[in-house]
């Protein structure tokens, strides 16, 4: 399961994404990692990442389950899959 309205993102990158029609998730974002570690360790790796300045907005955002698709679950509950890039990603602009 994927969380999509956890994912810590600007909300004018949201509002943009939104006017725009296009999915965030496809895009290239520097200076972002996603970690996937046990349930076990979750709440330790957390607390050391919001020790840095740089891991203020860490978070969970989902969890590894038996399906081979993301599932993108919305703020009201709604849940689609997460359909991949068909074609060529935007440049990226450095």
């Amino acid at each position: 399961m994927y969380m999509k309205t956890k994912l810590p993102m600007k909300q004018s990158v949201r509002g943009v994404c939104e006017l725009l029609g296009l999915e965030a998730l496809n895009f290239a974002n520097e200076g972002k990692i996603v970690l996937v570690v046990s349930p076990q360790a979750e709440k330790q790796v957390l607390e050391a990442l919001h020790q840095h300045t740089l891991g203020q907005d860490a978070c969970t955002i989902g969890e590894v389950t038996e399906e081979r698709y993301i599932r993108l679950t919305g703020i009201f509950g709604t849940s689609r899959i997460l359909d991949l890039p068909y074609n060529e990603p935007l440049p990226r602009i450095c």
